[in-house]
């Protein structure tokens, strides 16, 4: 019985195999065809939701990431690596994806009081020629609304984001301070950004307004920048694929803004080198520092100046303009946590030279002759939080105007008067997005005057804000 039992069991169970064993090839083949397309369609859709969840991600980071602190790490990283076109068709489906490239919109709010010993409509800089249209000084007296922006930024795909910045002046007019595309997947650290946009030349020049840790920017940069350069034009730069920080960029644009001057030609009015380096000192400092080169031309350039006698002339300059920048930064903060306390230390010299002819004083001396004149500036500022939400900073700063080459006349025509300023504020930021800061300058720009200045500012970002630069 046992016998039969077990060869009863053995039969039992050879009867399923037997049975698989049997189908004929063309069923077999079918089965792996179908097992084959499951596999396929499930891969194809698990890559899909990932490249969605890479689009949402990256589109996420840039419209709502956190303000930069004051010891954030000085190395940026690198571009991400090329998508293959499947993401742009994944990104754009329904569901999270499809919001992923809508614009983030951000508002600039700024305004406050201003008091002045001097009339503001008569600020110069004495010794140097700017542009009648140069956004120099304080600004107007009393109350007033300043430069408020009006930003907006997104994904435009996997291969390119856009931004622009709409700049709304206190009298009532409109400007467009950037506007960009600029590259997100090119390989090798490499980025490429087109359009109208700050010169990525020194340290603030590339800052919009609101991020600057005083009201104005410093004399060197309104005498020999007309206060910020901004062109139209193209921007390559390139982090080097190492562990230290190098970061090397070049510019070609129109040219279109002081020191050049739009000439409506077909070459470039403007090239730019630069070249930043920066790392970590411990884990409670970093720096950043660098040089830059900005080349511009220049025809028929209207200026506006002032003699050694401090009467205002009017000029017309053509040549060529070479601004240096040399620049440095040191931030600390405890362990590098900036919530509470931290300090920066921030510095630059410029040096312009300017070389072509100029026609002085029209429509009284009518002065002509060949021109060259070499011309310099410093500021440093240091600023320190001593406790959550304030901030205390102090600022120097000093011109040159140089000597003018300029035929026999040269010191009977220009002043070699030195334009000074000092300033201290501090500032009460209630959070990351508001700030009410009071300042206090001792403006000594144009010969013969002393302009104190009083101003108490506010500035409050509505809507998502990317982080700044370091």
């Amino acid at each position: 019985m046992q016998y039969l039992s077990r060869a009863g069991l053995a039969l039992a169970l050879a009867m399923p195999l037997g049975a698989l064993a049997d189908p004929s090839s063309s069923d077999v083949d079918a089965l792996r065809r179908e097992i084959q397309s499951m596999r396929a369609d499930y891969e194809a859709r698990l890559q899909a939701l990932e490249q969605r969840v890479k689009a949402a991600e990256s589109a996420a980071a840039q419209a709502t990431a956190p303000a930069a602190t004051a010891a954030a790490p000085a190395i940026p990283t690198p571009p991400p690596a090329a998508e293959p076109p499947a993401a742009a068709v994944a990104s754009t489906g329904a569901g999270a994806g499809a919001s992923a490239f809508n614009p983030a919109l951000s508002l600039i709010l700024s305004g406050g009081y201003t008091r002045t010993s001097q009339d503001p409509a008569k600020y110069a800089i004495t010794g140097f020629p700017l542009p009648p249209d140069a956004q120099i000084g304080p600004g107007t007296r009393g109350f007033s609304l300043s430069e408020s922006e009006l930003g907006f930024s997104a994904s435009i795909d996997p291969w390119l984001r856009g931004a622009a910045n709409i700049a709304l002046e206190p009298d009532n007019s409109v400007s467009v301070e950037e506007a960009f595309i600029q590259t997100t997947s090119l390989d090798n650290g490499l980025s490429l950004k087109a359009g109208r946009f700050f010169s990525g030349i020194g340290y603030l020049n590339s800052q919009h307004s609101h991020t600057w840790d005083f009201v104005d920017n410093p004399l060197a940069y309104q005498a020999m920048l007309g206060t910020q350069y901004g062109d139209d034009g193209m921007q390559l730069t390139w982090i080097a694929p190492i562990d230290h920080y190098i970061e090397l960029g070049a510019e070609i644009g129109r040219g279109r803004t002081f020191p050049g001057s739009d000439s409506s030609s077909n070459g470039a009015g403007m090239t730019a080198l630069t070249l930043h380096t920066g790392g970590d000192i411990g884990d409670s400092s970093n720096w950043r520092a660098g040089v830059s080169v900005l080349n511009a031309k220049a025809n028929n350039q209207a200026l506006v100046s002032t003699n050694a006698a401090g009467a205002t002339v009017n000029d017309i300059f053509n040549g060529d303009t070479r601004v240096w920048v040399l620049d440095g930064v040191w931030k600390w903060a405890p362990n590098g946590n900036a919530t509470r306390t931290n300090f920066k230390l921030q510095g630059e010299y410029l040096r312009s030279t300017r070389n072509g002819n100029l026609l002085y004083d029209v429509g009284n001396t009518d002065a002509f002759g060949d021109y060259r004149v070499a011309q310099s500036g410093w500021y440093v500022q240091g600023v320190y939080q001593f406790m959550p939400r304030w901030r205390v900073g102090v600022r120097t700063e000093q011109l040159d105007p140089g000597t003018p080459s300029f035929g026999l006349a040269s010191t009977a025509l220009f002043s070699n008067y030195r334009p000074r300023k000092n300033s201290v504020m501090v500032d009460f930021n209630p959070s990351e997005f508001s700030r009410i800061r009071l300042q206090f300058a001792q403006d000594r720009a144009r010969e013969g005057f002393i302009d104190n200045q009083i101003t108490l500012q506010y500035q409050m970002s509505l809507g998502a804000h990317g982080a700044h630069n370091y």
